[in-house]
């Protein structure tokens, strides 16, 4: 069994998708999206899947496609907002190297709109939000081994502070800073 890297999770707007790849990119790895497996094996949009065969359908594609993607990715693993709401995925991130990007409403509007096509926050799309938030955000941060607020960063500041807070400078590469600092005197 290969585990990730580093796994992202956080709700709609939170960034996974475009830290996700920077981050990849940083460690030298590959970068895999859970909802982007999903799409493929359906054939079909997640918001398709969630109006034609409901939600429950949805969280069982999700739940097969997070094992297996927890189970044979080395890389950097971005996972769909919701997956944490299953306790057995919850279980199966205990001890690895997981990532909170924590976000607040206004950021994730202004990131991603709340118009887009995203089945849970299709009717008042800022209460919806709230409310989800109120229900994850406890299993979110059950999980993770950092929580990385994203708010008035940019994704590369998020790399960086994910990278910090992992400690995973030698492995993207960067010289440990007091060695850093000894070369330049």
């Amino acid at each position: 069994m290969t585990s990730p890297a580093v796994v992202l999770i956080g709700p709609p707007g939170a960034g996974k998708s475009t830290v996700g790849a920077l981050l990849a990119e940083r460690l030298g790895v590959g970068y895999r999206d859970t909802d982007a497996d999903i799409v493929e094996t359906a054939g079909r949009p997640i918001a398709e899947i969630f109006i034609d065969q409901g939600e429950p359908h949805f969280r069982d594609l999700e739940r097969a496609a997070v094992r297996d993607a927890l189970d044979g990715h080395p890389g950097v693993l971005a996972l769909g907002g919701g997956a944490i709401l299953d306790e057995g995925t919850r279980k199966l991130l205990t001890g690895l190297p997981v990532v909170f990007l924590d976000v607040q409403l206004a950021d994730a509007v202004k990131r991603v709109g709340l118009d887009a096509p995203r089945p849970l926050l299709a009717v008042n799309p800022r209460k919806q939000w709230r409310e989800l938030m109120e229900r994850r955000r406890p299993l979110y941060t059950e999980v993770a081994r950092a929580v990385i607020a994203t708010g008035e960063r940019t994704p590369e500041q998020v790399v960086e502070a994910i990278l910090d807070a992992l400690e995973l400078r030698q492995a993207a590469g960067d010289a440990p800073q007091a060695a850093h600092r000894e070369e330049q005197a």
